[in-house]
């Protein structure tokens, strides 16, 4: 039960910090974009269930960057109205299946992107460079939990 609370205390602190961070850069205001809504469920997959085939760095970066390729295209070449955002968002969910780069958040990429008429920067910033901060993130809170249990084996074998 110990290590559960702790995991989850671990995940649940990098995960805030992760995202205050891109959130308050983005307050700055004249850095750009830095987070968008689907961050939020990344950081449960990244976070919470970091083992997950869904949770993997390239299933994170190339399925959020490849989704949001997908809305980028849609609003400056196809146009944007209900059957447009049905078939990005079909695209999205069988091109990251077809390339092994599943995750769920990204499916939301197309919506958010046509409907806010995103431009092609929203691929470098947020998307590229908000899903690297993201996973490196996730990195640092697994080598924290690892490192946590490490020395608890350490002490209850001495």
């Amino acid at each position: 039960m110990e290590n559960k609370v702790s995991k989850a205390a671990i995940a649940g602190i990098f995960a805030c910090m992760a995202i205050f961070v891109l959130a308050y850069l983005q307050q700055l205001g004249s850095y750009g974009v830095w987070l968008m809504a689907p961050f939020g469920a990344t950081a449960v997959l990244v976070f919470g269930v970091p083992h997950s085939p869904l949770a993997k760095a390239k299933n994170v970066i190339g399925g959020h960057f490849l989704t949001a390729l997908i809305g980028v295209v849609f609003v400056n070449y196809v146009g944007v109205g209900p059957v447009e955002i049905a078939i990005a968002t079909g695209l999205a969910i069988s091109l990251m299946m077809l390339t092994d780069t599943v995750h769920p958040a990204a499916g939301a990429n197309p919506i958010l992107i046509m409907q806010s008429m995103q431009s092609w920067d929203f691929l470098v910033m947020p998307v590229l460079i908000g899903t690297v901060f993201i996973v490196l993130f996730g990195y640092l809170s697994q080598w924290v939990i690892t490192s946590q249990m490490n020395s608890h084996k350490k002490t209850a074998n001495e």
